[in-house]
């Protein structure tokens, strides 16, 4: 929760419950910060499922906010349908110029399949 994240592959991974088809677009997938970022830039965030992005446009987090829902550029969601027992893992693409964010949660929302 308090520790500074660092950008890298592979950050996060767990496996899905039971095959779920996220809802398009923000609806469907939001990130959440402890501690924000806190100068200029952004934190890029990729989620993949058994290895191949399920965004077409990555969740970001703007500057000195907490939530993905507030960015300036919405997330895409290339890829509604996540398998049952599906391997999810979670990329740092990008942190703000600061590099103080910590306490990352991904957020999928959806229906299941």
């Amino acid at each position: 929760e308090t520790t500074a994240l660092t950008t890298g592959t592979g950050k996060l991974t767990f496996r899905m419950p039971y095959a779920m088809t996220l809802f398009a677009g923000v609806l469907g997938i939001k990130a959440s910060l402890t501690t924000a970022g806190s100068t200029s830039g952004v934190t890029t965030i990729d989620v993949n499922e058994g290895g191949s992005s399920i965004l077409s446009t990555l969740l970001t987090i703007d500057s000195t906010e907490k939530t993905s829902t507030t960015a300036a550029t919405p997330p895409v969601i290339s890829d509604t349908a996540l398998a049952a027992d599906a391997e999810i893992t979670v990329d740092i693409d990008g942190l703000s110029g600061g590099a103080t964010e910590a306490g990352l949660k991904i957020t999928l929302i959806g229906i299941p399949a």
